[in-house]
């Protein structure tokens, strides 16, 4: 009976050191899959994500693609790649990205909303592709963004009021789409200049803002 429960007790410690290891893989692999999931939905005629392996225990070997020190992705790197298809959901779950750089591509669809996730995001640059459909207010949670370039695309509605609440906000570029209401003035669109903004037939200029007349002396 000894031999048996020893037997028994030594069957469960395995299962559970089994089951253990797989629960790490599968966490040190969700970025890859998050990844795996954006390539499965892209034409690559140059084979430049050849090196995107999803059975890695994690991305940090692909091709432009950069991680910290605990193995998370903080960069993506592929501009003028010759990529088609369209951005996905899933790529809202890299929660340590830095830099997202993805331009003069074929890339079309919408800008995911789950791209307001990123908060540790402080570069996006998506310019010069197909994409269409609004900007997502939820970029306005990314409080650390300081460049967000997405001109020449085929984006259109109002440019999200939540932007003008990017403190960090230095660079923004949304020239060449279909863009239309309101240029805002306020928060961190106060500092941008016309260019920002231009050949968006759709889009007004700021309304002048009045101000009060000097106090008497």
């Amino acid at each position: 009976m000894t031999r048996l429960i020893s037997s028994l007790m030594s069957s469960f410690l395995l299962l559970a050191i089994l089951g253990f290891g797989l629960v790490l893989i599968v966490s040190g692999n969700a970025e890859g899959d998050a990844l795996n999931a954006w390539k499965v939905n892209l034409a690559d005629p140059n084979y430049v994500l050849q090196s995107w392996d999803p059975t890695l225990v994690n991305p940090c070997t692909w091709f432009n693609v950069k991680c910290n020190s605990n193995n998370s992705v903080t960069h993506i790197g592929l501009g003028n790649a010759n990529l088609s298809g369209q951005l996905v959901p899933q790529l809202g779950q890299l929660s340590n990205l830095q830099t997202f750089e993805a331009y003069g591509n074929n890339l079309s669809g919408t800008i995911p909303d789950e791209f307001g996730n990123l908060t540790n995001l402080v570069t996006l640059e998506l310019f010069f592709n197909r994409l269409s459909g609004p900007i997502p207010g939820t970029l306005g949670k990314l409080q650390k963004l300081r460049e967000l370039r997405l001109n020449n695309n085929n984006l259109s509605g109002n440019i999200p009021m939540s932007l003008t609440n990017v403190a960090s906000l230095q660079v923004l570029d949304v020239s060449n789409n279909h863009l239309t209401g309101d240029i805002q003035n306020n928060g961190s669109f106060a500092f941008l200049t016309p260019p920002s903004f231009k050949n968006n037939p759709g889009l007004k200029p700021p309304k002048c803002q009045i101000s009060p007349p000097p106090s008497a002396l």
